[in-house]
């Protein structure tokens, strides 16, 4: 169901890769609630993906660039305020990959140029994309900036590796950011913690199957789908929340407040092989 919660608003998404995306389906959210928008994705993730058929179902124009350019990412949105007619509304930054996790290098022996890389594009790209459409003053006022976060920014997620790292920094970015734009032009810049999604990056995280389901069995409302995510979105992007600036919003189904579960201890008690038993059955705890 549509509210028009974006009627009129202009938005560019940047990371749709394919249907399992969040990305994308925040695209496909914001043309339904009335946004006019643009996608952008790396030139070889517009060639192997399948975002052209996104952009061809939402009547839309994909701009590839490298998010770790700046001079690409300028081009983005001077392409993008082109083909909308105007200054731009939202933003969603949904990009990350780590090349340590790719290469299943552990947290105690990264490789420091890969970790660079890491950074680079799952963070650094997120200051660039601020900073580039702040000098070009591409954001109207009372715009909305979001980028998609993990709750391993602030805790330890064993196998999310350099991830985290860079997590934390996007979120910095946001506070950092969010006030000096929040001040000069009223724009609001903030991220969201996603709860473990099934999507082509996630994928990548070892055991990240795993991962979901005990965070699934851990949650009292389970884990937040994709689409979910994108309900999220819109609402951020609209103008009932201008007020909301520099946060990093939970959207996990109330994971991030949880210390156990009924469902994860039950299914905790069940997997306790015999030496942690006494003779009587009973779980000895350590």
């Amino acid at each position: 169901m549509s509210y028009n919660l974006l009627k009129g608003k202009r938005g560019i998404i940047f990371g749709a890769l394919n249907e399992q995306s969040i990305a994308w389906k925040v695209a496909e959210r914001a043309v339904e609630e009335g946004a006019k928008i643009t996608l952008s994705n790396t030139p070889i993730a517009v060639r192997m993906g399948t975002v052209n058929a996104l952009a061809e179902q939402l009547n839309s124009e994909v701009i590839a660039a490298d998010a770790t350019s700046v001079e690409d990412l300028e081009n983005v949105f001077k392409r993008s305020m082109e083909v909308l007619g105007g200054k731009i509304d939202f933003v969603l930054h949904s990009i990350g990959m780590s090349p340590n996790v790719r290469k299943r290098r552990t947290y105690d022996d990264l490789d420091y140029n890969m970790l660079g890389t890491t950074l680079d594009i799952s963070a650094v790209s997120f200051h660039k994309m601020i900073q580039s459409a702040k000098k070009l003053d591409a954001i109207n006022e009372n715009g909305s900036i979001l980028a998609l976060s993990y709750i391993a920014a602030q805790r330890t997620f064993f196998g999310y590796n350099d991830m985290a790292d860079a997590k934390a920094l996007l979120e910095s970015i946001a506070r950092s950011f969010g006030y000096i734009y929040g001040r000069e032009k009223n724009v609001r810049i903030n991220t969201i913690s996603q709860s473990p999604t099934i999507t082509t990056a996630g994928q990548g995280v070892k055991g990240m199957d795993k991962l979901y389901d005990f965070a699934n069995r851990m949650s009292p409302l389970g884990n937040a789908s994709a689409d979910e995510c994108a309900d999220y979105c819109i609402v951020m992007f609209s103008d009932l929340t201008k007020k909301v600036t520099m946060q990093n919003l939970y959207h996990d189904g109330g994971f991030s407040n949880i210390g156990m579960s009924l469902r994860a201890m039950t299914t905790y008690e069940k997997g306790i092989s015999d030496e942690y038993k006494d003779e009587n059955g009973k779980i000895i705890y350590g």
